[in-house]
């Protein structure tokens, strides 16, 4: 069985359950996904699956990346990802992966890019609350004091400062699935995942420990 897929996020909305109760959920276009190359622990030491999502002019690709993706057909895929496979046998090239691996109620892991919000500041940051903003105060969003005195003299590593913030891979886990409907390739998770509107995630079944 394959253990993830490429979606895109189109956004959030929300659901009422059977008891009445509304439930946020983020709607995610799960696949189709395309078999571009099998990965076997006989070729190449590890089971897994290269998949493709999406399409791209023909001008944008390569003739190296063409030439690897003509084995699976003529599309031209955007994303490129592996997923682990238990049985790589499985599967030929150019079969299409749908949302028919996953089912309702099933947790899974999640992993997107966070929206980029350039050079921030402390309070935007990191949560401060900020100073004074009365009796001749001057310090209202300035970090404030960083350094240690005397000893030892130096700023100590990891002080939360102002920085680039967002724009980084983030992995939410746990999330249920509320909600699959095939015909749409659309399956409805429970809360918000990582990026913005039209951004890519991978959706992964999450590892069992091994005992």
């Amino acid at each position: 069985m394959c253990n993830g897929l490429i979606g895109k996020k189109l956004g959030m909305t929300g659901l009422f359950t059977a008891e009445g109760q509304y439930t946020p959920v983020t709607a995610i276009q799960v696949g189709p996904c395309v078999v571009t190359q099998i990965k076997t622990v006989a070729t190449d030491g590890y089971n897994a699956l290269q998949i493709g999502f999406g399409e791209k002019k023909k001008t944008r690709v390569n003739k190296a990346l063409e030439g690897h993706l003509k084995k699976s057909g003529e599309t031209r895929f955007a994303f490129l990802r592996e997923v682990t496979v238990n049985d790589p046998g499985e599967y030929g090239l150019g079969q299409i992966i749908n949302s028919d691996i996953f089912n309702i109620g099933e947790c899974i892991d999640i992993t997107g890019t966070t929206k980029g919000r350039g050079f921030s500041g402390v309070i935007k940051r990191h949560g401060f609350h900020g100073g004074k903003k009365t009796h001749g105060s001057h310090s209202h969003r300035i970090p404030g004091s960083i350094g240690c005195s005397a000893w030892p003299a130096k700023v100590a590593k990891g002080k939360k400062m102002p920085g680039q913030y967002g724009n980084n891979r983030k992995t939410i886990r746990n999330l249920e699935i509320v909600d699959i409907r095939p015909g749409e390739n659309l399956i409805l998770i429970k809360g918000a995942i990582p990026g913005s509107k039209n951004g890519i995630v991978e959706i992964k079944k999450p590892k069992i420990a091994e005992k």
